[in-house]
């Protein structure tokens, strides 16, 4: 790693980034001994047609894996040390960033052999707690119930999970930034006129939460999956034996990486040694009705280890 001091210098998942792209998104820092991770633009054109075709989204070689978003821009992710975007259309900067902070941040930290989970993270008694699920099962919801009573905020859509050198699960923040539906924005009295749009012609917005934001690593205490559920019930519950594993692999962001990238026994033994550290739960909230304030109390009560309830 090289000596720099420089501007577009950015801290994010544990990691210094060094940048050729601008990220209002990120923590800005002035200057840094070392860098972890370069990011710089350049034409990727002729290697995605070499390895690339109208069929393949994704290719996965030993030293980088390489993907195309139509009309956005090709990337490069190699090695854990370094992204290369080749823009398509330079006027759609913000989802060229979504993807550089969504699957190219999941890639990258697969690479580094860092667990990337998909879900929200949030404090919790001093450590960190992930919240997964399937897409529209509440995670995002959820953490900014936890916002508005008061606790903080570590990491939105990709939770960096690292061993330490004891095997203690250790999940470092991400970015002062959540992303938020306008449903879920109405049901909190919020106003999305005063929030930045993510997706163009979608109502999903980018909400600043840098006053609540964990800027420190923290140990991983707990995981807990939502999945929605037809009926008006709750219903938490342990998850056991080899079906935390299977959790794990289901909620690892773009877990179609981990077979053509070889990372199986890797994934397996990362997921092993989280499972003998933290305990899963899984809870089924009603799909009918908002729920946030519900399972921040479940998961409260939960992480307190007070009585679990069985619905």
């Amino acid at each position: 790693m090289k000596q720099v001091e420089r501007q577009g210098l950015y801290y994010a998942f544990g990691l210094t980034f060094s940048s050729e792209i601008d990220f209002p998104e990120l923590i800005n820092i002035q200057t840094s001994r070392y860098i972890d991770v370069t990011i710089k633009e350049e034409d990727l054109t002729e290697i995605w047609l070499e390895y690339g075709d109208s069929d393949r989204i994704f290719v996965i070689k030993e030293k980088f894996w390489l993907f195309k978003v139509p009309n956005v821009a090709i990337y490069c992710i190699q090695e854990g040390k370094q992204i290369i975007v080749s823009p398509i259309s330079e006027d759609r900067k913000d989802l060229i960033r979504l993807y550089l902070l969504g699957t190219c941040m999941g890639a990258l930290l697969m690479q580094r052999r860092i667990l990337p989970l998909h879900g929200s993270a949030i404090e919790i008694n001093g450590k960190a707690y992930a919240i997964v699920g399937d897409s529209g099962a509440g995670k995002s919801t959820t953490a900014a119930a936890f916002l508005r009573q008061g606790y903080r905020f570590i990491s939105d859509d990709v939770i960096s999970v690292s061993l330490n050198d004891r095997n203690v699960p250790i999940v470092s923040a991400a970015y002062p930034q959540q992303k938020l539906w306008q449903e879920s924005i109405n049901e909190f009295g919020m106003d999305s006129k005063l929030y930045r749009p993510i997706f163009e012609r979608e109502k999903k917005y980018a909400i600043p939460v840098n006053e609540q934001f964990v800027d420190k690593p923290l140990p991983l205490a707990g995981i807990i999956e939502l999945v929605k559920n037809e009926d008006d019930k709750f219903g938490i519950y342990q998850i056991h034996k080899l079906e935390r594993l299977q959790t794990i692999f289901n909620h690892t962001y773009r877990n179609f990486f981990i077979v053509p990238a070889g990372l199986l026994q890797w994934h397996f033994h990362t997921s092993t040694t989280i499972c003998e550290a933290v305990k899963l739960f899984r809870i089924k909230r009603p799909l009918q009705r908002f729920t946030a304030y519900d399972l921040t109390e479940m998961i409260i009560s939960t992480c307190n280890e007070e009585e679990i309830i069985y619905g």
